[in-house]
């Protein structure tokens, strides 16, 4: 079983920037992938970006240019970096470890509590 949980979300201003972390343990090895998704109230969870062990990234076309994903092998720990927050960009975002095949992110079964994101004026 794998353990996730996710921190650093708050309340942000449209146009500012925030870094979240999830701290992973459990059973992981460094070939998994990882990567962040989240969740709006009505909607269906999306994957917002994901980053493989030799650190290849994809983002969705949402948050490309303005999200950053990275990981601590290390420290098992991923991370995402939020700038120039839009207030769609609100949501729940939930990290997870999974695989990757032909550029396409496959989820692992377990989610952490989820840490909320607001964007705001």
């Amino acid at each position: 079983q794998v353990q996730l949980v996710e921190s650093g979300g708050g309340l942000v201003e449209p146009g500012g920037s925030l870094r979240l972390s999830c701290a992973v343990s459990g059973t992981i090895f460094s070939w998994h992938a990882m990567a962040w998704y989240r969740q709006a109230p009505g909607k269906q969870r999306e994957l917002v970006a994901s980053i493989t062990s030799g650190g290849s990234t994809n983002y969705a076309a949402s948050v490309k240019g303005r999200f950053t994903i990275s990981r601590d092998n290390g420290k098992i720990m991923v991370y995402l970096q939020m700038n120039s927050v839009k207030p769609e960009d609100t949501a729940v975002y939930y990290c997870n470890v999974g695989t990757v095949y032909s550029g396409t992110y496959y989820p692992g079964a377990y989610w952490g509590q989820g840490t909320q994101v607001t964007v705001s004026s």
